[in-house]
């Protein structure tokens, strides 16, 4: 796998530094997150995905276990450590994330639409956001679309938040994550438990046991996870399922029950402790809301937050994939 395997050779790179201890690790990624949330540059349209800045300076920090995060987008950033929304419903009995997250892979296996893109094609798919300012109550909706080339190699367009722009090709030496060519998406493990293992093999030694691994790693692995499974809408066959059933072995990963999604339809959300953030923030990706029955996936809740100081403003957001295909060229709808 070309991007994994770029990440194991960064892992080795010698920098000449000592290793980073768990203070240390903490520390930096405690500076990374909080640099995330600061007040955006002026608007600069890339890529809206998770990017791994593969450059020397940063040699160390991966290798501590450290991704560089960054959302690009119209200007805006969703902030990583929301507070949850308040519920005073009761848990739900005898359910737990676990459970919830099993059942959605099991719902996702099942009603999967099973695709074979060819390279020169482009993933087309429409998402609807629903954005209520937390101050005035004021809800505004926005439809995305989007048109990802499907091996990378031709621009695309990219939609967030009611604005689009033209993301170039990816460069042959730029790594991404999420993966966003189908190519890579197909290399990944459609277990969970060795897609967990693949994951963590990018910022750490090899690693044979979930065992071994770290409150820093689960948090790394968890920030993988949802930034899959919330930046990919559409995947090859199993991975989904698999991605869901691996979140629901993360330690801290929880549910939260009584969620409206964006269409006023009451589920179950999980969501997820990060031990390496302030007590009672919320990792990144937000909630998952599902069908407290069915288990099928409604959509998702986040906070995006806009400006700073006193003209910061904050969004509660709403979002679910309206409909998606595959199409031959850019701007054609199915």
């Amino acid at each position: 796998m070309r991007d994994i395997d770029e990440l194991r050779e960064l892992r080795d790179f010698d920098t000449g530094a000592p290793p980073l201890d768990d203070e240390t690790r903490r520390r930096v990624r405690a500076r990374l997150r909080a640099a995330m949330d600061e007040p955006p540059a002026p608007v600069r349209h890339r890529r809206p995905v998770l990017r791994i800045a593969l450059t020397a300076g940063l040699a160390a920090a991966v290798a501590g276990g450290v991704l560089v995060a960054v959302q690009d987008d119209d200007g805006t950033r969703t902030h990583p450590t929301a507070k949850p929304p308040a519920t005073s419903a009761p848990a739900m009995r005898n359910v737990s994330a676990q459970t919830v997250l099993k059942g959605a892979a099991a719902y996702a296996r099942e009603h999967e639409r099973t695709v074979s893109p060819r390279d020169d094609q482009f993933i087309y798919t429409k998402e609807i956001i629903k954005e209520t300012d937390q101050k005035t109550g004021v809800t505004k909706t926005h439809v995305d679309e989007n048109w990802r080339s499907v091996d990378g190699s031709k621009r695309s367009w990219t939609m967030e938040i009611g604005h689009g722009w033209w993301s170039p090709p990816r460069k042959a030496d730029e790594t991404v994550w999420p993966p966003q060519d189908w190519g890579t998406l197909r290399k990944l493990p459609t277990d969970p438990k060795k897609l967990i293992l693949a994951l963590a093999d990018q910022y750490t030694s090899r690693t044979k046991s979930l065992d071994d691994l770290t409150d820093m790693d689960w948090s790394s692995i968890h920030f993988d996870l949802a930034g899959l499974l919330k930046l990919v809408p559409v995947m090859p066959e199993g991975l989904r399922p698999a991605a869901y059933e691996a979140l629901g072995m993360v330690p801290g990963v929880k549910l939260v029950p009584n969620q409206k999604d964006a269409e006023g339809r009451t589920g179950v959300a999980i969501t997820y402790d990060d031990p390496t953030l302030p007590k009672g923030s919320v990792g990144f990706g937000g909630y998952f809301i599902f069908d407290p029955v069915t288990y099928e996936f409604l959509g998702f809740r986040d906070v995006r937050t806009s400006g700073d100081g006193a003209a910061m403003k904050t969004y509660t957001q709403l979002s679910y994939l309206d409909s998606w295909a595959v199409v031959d060229r850019v701007k054609q709808r199915p």
